[in-house]
């Protein structure tokens, strides 16, 4: 004879819905405000002023002051070639700059440099560009190591 497992009755509880029955939060009475004692800010021994203005950073900026805002530039990178003559001067000036109490950085220097060119006039700037050596486009090739 072949006996079969007890059958769970039906009529028990959920065990989930007792669970959640412990777990919810007890609920809140609330009482409306018209119930409620009426206090002063001046009683309470509070300042009348509210909190975000007292606040250094709290105040809104209108909007029309909004858009004067100035956009940060984008930034672009870039790469170019030149001369080891002319890169070691960067370096050079670099260690002028600490020498001279403060410091600088190559590409600080570049934007020095062409904010000075833009200063120049075009026949200036045209006879500057002329007395540099002429360089081959692209990116020259990388020396190979010493052979096998």
């Amino acid at each position: 004879m072949v006996t079969s497992a007890p059958r769970k009755s039906s009529a028990k509880p959920s065990v989930r819905a007792a669970v959640k029955a412990a777990v919810a939060p007890a609920k809140k009475s609330v009482t409306p405000k018209s119930a409620m004692p009426i206090k002063s800010a001046a009683a309470a021994g509070k300042s009348t002023t509210s909190r975000s203005a007292t606040k250094p950073g709290a105040q809104k900026i209108p909007k029309a002051r909004a858009a004067e805002k100035i956009k940060k530039a984008k930034l672009v990178r870039d790469s170019f070639t030149m001369p080891e003559t002319e890169y070691a001067a960067l370096g050079e000036v670099k260690k002028a700059c600490l020498k001279a109490g403060f410091e600088v950085k190559k590409s600080e220097l570049l934007r020095i440099g062409v904010a000075l060119v833009r200063k120049l006039s075009l026949s200036t700037l045209k006879k500057e560009a002329g007395a540099l050596a002429p360089l081959k486009p692209g990116r020259p090739r990388k020396e190979k190591a010493a052979e096998k």
